[in-house]
């Protein structure tokens, strides 16, 4: 599976909804991703795609704001999970905020999505705190991953 990723555009809405709607009981809307993607000078979205089919298999964003960053969504399509997508994508995240000068970088994660969570400790992030009912009626872990500079 040769991956691809690239900035996301407004031509990657649709697969990215199929995408988000897919992954989460409660997705966003397309005018919220619209408007992330296009007036949003803080925020740096990208997907990853099939090379060979240029398709869209995941996507995942970040807002970078001074020396701090937020991943703010991360998902992949259910048929391409478990194969390196998701890992490809939070290392470009992060490596996009450590570019534009983030010294942290933050995230909410539900408490019960113990995939998500083995992959972000993967990647050095470490819970600091919980939101209650955060993701209706369900508490999301709060957690950070500080560069070493």
């Amino acid at each position: 599976m040769l991956l691809e990723i690239a900035p996301m555009s407004v031509d990657h809405l649709n697969a990215v909804l199929e995408i988000e709607k897919g992954s989460f009981p409660f997705p966003w809307p397309q005018d919220s991703i619209y408007k992330e993607i296009v007036k949003n000078d803080y925020a740096y979205y990208f997907v990853a795609r099939l090379k060979d089919e240029d398709k869209v298999i995941g996507y995942g964003g970040i807002w970078v704001l001074f020396e701090e960053a937020h991943v703010t969504t991360l998902a992949v399509h259910p048929l391409y999970r478990r194969a390196g997508t998701g890992s490809l994508l939070l290392s470009n995240l992060l490596q996009e905020a450590l570019s534009r000068g983030a010294e942290q970088v933050f995230l909410e994660v539900r408490d019960s999505n113990r995939a998500a969570r083995a992959l972000y400790e993967r990647y050095g992030f470490k819970k600091i705190g919980r939101r209650k009912n955060y993701y209706y009626h369900e508490d999301a872990l709060v957690m950070v991953h500080k560069f070493s500079i």
